[in-house]
């Protein structure tokens, strides 16, 4: 792998989590115009994201999907953020809500890009989280400056402390799996698992697995298509949720 550019300096390194591949297709086309020899890797799950990142932890800049699987929430921003604070992770999403893009910030990403975005704004939120500053929308940027950081959250503490292994079974539980239906997924005994849940329950300071959801819960994130306006307004009585 060539790891300079033409001109003799360190080619600019990036990773693009994303869970669909024409998206990851553009945004890498969108980099490479800006800077010409980067070098891009790429994951479609949280799962293969914790590989990519622990094969190349020295990266430039990772962008986000605030959506991909295996991830809750905000969860995957925080978890990423607490096991790999050298890396700048500024996340990409369809959802464009303001307080949404403010949290971002709040739970360490260095930007916050829509996936509605031009060309030209892609380079521009790219070059400057490079330099070391935060890039919002600009209508976004001048809300946050104004009404400064949010209330500390637990949760996020803990979760930034995680260690894979109990993130990946904080996110089944989240998601409402059962032990034995975890187990299968991550391979390993139900043994494990409640192991697992035990030092999850412990660190959130929970007594039940009701519990733990409902704290994990404040990190939720609605996906863009539920607040999406319907497409044809007269037919509200027969929209499905």
């Amino acid at each position: 792998m060539n790891d300079h550019t033409d001109s003799g300096q360190p080619a600019r390194q990036f990773i693009i989590a994303d869970d669909h591949p024409l998206f990851r297709n553009a945004l890498r086309l969108s980099i490479q115009q800006t800077f010409p020899g980067a070098v891009i890797f790429e994951a479609c799950d949280m799962q293969s994201l914790q590989q990519c990142v622990a094969d190349h932890p020295h990266c430039d800049l990772l962008l986000l999907d605030l959506h991909m699987p295996g991830a809750h929430g905000f969860s995957g921003l925080i978890f990423l953020s607490g096991q790999y604070p050298q890396l700048p992770v500024m996340v990409v999403s369809a959802n464009e809500k303001p307080e949404i893009m403010c949290r971002a910030i709040d739970y360490g990403a260095c930007g916050f890009l829509p996936k509605s975005a031009p060309v030209d704004q892609i380079a521009e939120a790219l070059e400057q989280s490079l330099e070391g500053e935060i890039w919002l929308p600009p209508a976004v940027a001048e809300r946050y400056e104004s009404a400064g950081t949010a209330d500390d959250n637990e949760v996020v503490d803990v979760i930034a402390t995680l260690t894979p292994q109990q993130f990946r079974v904080a996110t089944m539980l989240a998601e409402g799996l059962l032990n034995k239906q975890i187990a299968y997924e991550m391979q390993v005994t139900e043994a494990t698992v409640k192991a697992h849940l035990t030092a999850l329950f412990r660190k959130l300071d929970v007594n039940s697995r009701t519990q733990a959801v409902l704290a994990l819960s404040s990190l939720d994130v609605e996906a863009p298509g539920q607040f999406s306006p319907p497409q044809k307004p007269a037919s509200k009585s027969n929209q499905v949720n």
